[in-house]
């Protein structure tokens, strides 16, 4: 099975090229290519699929030609992945299986229209974000309130006092399972200066990762939120590099770099 290796912001996923619709991607071979020690390594993998022999967004087919079949890194079925979305375009772009500098790509969390922008980033709009409310999140011994945000999967982004270089996310922050009963990417992040924030996150299904795109824009919303706007551009700083989140008043954008680090040939078996 042919694999490659890219990253945005250091956000890392296998891609598994699938055209024809021949590979099984279970979630015991996901965990396996994931694993750090013992597979490639990587935080999810986006598997290549036409969108119209995809049952699960065959209604985006006349949009988008291909799908992101996105699996984080426990074999876990996700929704959407924002980094995993600029990569994937990326990867159309270089194996020419798209052309120009706009195009769309199908995901389970819906159409997603991606840009190339002058200097090689990659945006991605990601819609528009939906806010449920506030919950709270608890990790050692602390609670940390925070703001309910879907970004076609569900998020809680919360702003604390203590600085995020400091928190031990080795392990799972507590949450309201009443709240997401499936699940929730975690973040906690510190307000810094005008319209920019540090972010570190907790990701369902993969842990704690170096980015995470769709956090990225929900931390953007709290961070809006709490200045009292709704709009703007917002800079996140993530432990693998920046992103900029523009929010406006119909949808919000997700850009910055994206790049394949790799190809070859994988020889894991379930």
């Amino acid at each position: 099975m042919r694999f490659l290796k890219g990253h945005g912001t250091e956000n890392d996923f296998v891609i598994l090229p699938d055209p024809e619709g021949e590979v099984d991607v279970s979630a015991a071979l996901v965990a396996k290519i994931c694993d750090r020690r013992a597979g490639i390594g990587a935080d999810g993998v986006l598997r290549v699929a036409r969108t119209k022999d995809s049952h699960e967004v065959s209604d985006q087919a006349a949009r988008a030609e291909w799908f992101m079949d996105y699996r984080n890194s426990d074999g876990s079925v996700a929704e959407m992945c924002g980094n995993g979305v600029r990569v994937f375009a990326r990867y159309l772009l270089e194996a020419g299986l798209e052309h120009g500098s706009e195009f769309a790509i199908a995901t389970r969390g819906g159409l997603r229209e991606v840009r190339i922008e002058p200097n090689g980033d990659v945006t991605v709009d990601m819609g528009k974000p939906v806010v449920h409310g506030e919950s709270v999140a608890t990790l050692g011994g602390h609670e940390y309130p925070g703001i309910c945000v879907d970004m076609g999967n569900p998020h809680l982004a919360c702003s604390i006092g203590d600085p995020v270089a400091q928190l031990d996310l080795t392990h799972q922050p507590g949450f309201d399972t009443g709240v997401f009963p499936a699940g929730v990417n975690v973040e906690l992040f510190n307000p810094v200066g005008v319209s920019r924030a540090v972010m570190r996150v907790f990701e369902r299904g993969s842990g704690e990762t170096r980015s995470c795109g769709t956090g990225s824009v929900a931390t953007a919303v709290a961070a809006a939120h709490l200045s009292g706007d709704t709009t703007g551009t917002w800079t996140v700083e993530v432990l693998g590099g920046t992103l900029t989140v523009i929010l406006d008043q119909d949808t919000s954008y997700l850009s910055g770099p994206a790049v394949i680090v790799a190809s070859g040939e994988l020889m894991l078996a379930e």
